[in-house]
């Protein structure tokens, strides 16, 4: 699991139009902090997915970016599948389980 350091990481990623999931979250909410530990249990299972994070209260633009480009209302925490250059899932809140997160990315590849 990698932190992006840049909207130019993030953009040249999302090009390459390979299959990408990024969880955007709050370092001080416990829903996000729960959909972290989720999201940390799934990648460390599953070591082929290529995995983001951001933590919104340090990338606030790029969270930003993100909303805009890809026109996804922004929500903290929101995991996030691209696939092909564009979104192909996305969930907020609750609905980020370990389950969830394995079911979109089979689902997608």
């Amino acid at each position: 699991m990698k932190k992006f350091d840049s909207q130019e990481a993030f953009d040249q990623a999302v090009k390459s139009g390979e299959q990408l999931l990024i969880l955007k979250h709050s370092s001080t909410c416990p829903v996000s902090g729960a959909a972290y530990e989720e999201f940390e249990s799934f990648v460390n299972e599953h070591k082929d997915v290529n995995a983001y994070y951001l933590v919104v209260q340090e990338d606030r633009s790029l969270s930003n970016h993100i909303a805009e480009a890809f026109h996804i209302k922004h929500e903290s925490p929101q995991a996030i599948l691209f696939q092909n250059g564009d979104v192909a899932w996305h969930a907020s809140h609750w609905k980020i389980t370990y389950g969830s997160l394995e079911n979109a990315v089979k689902e997608n590849r």
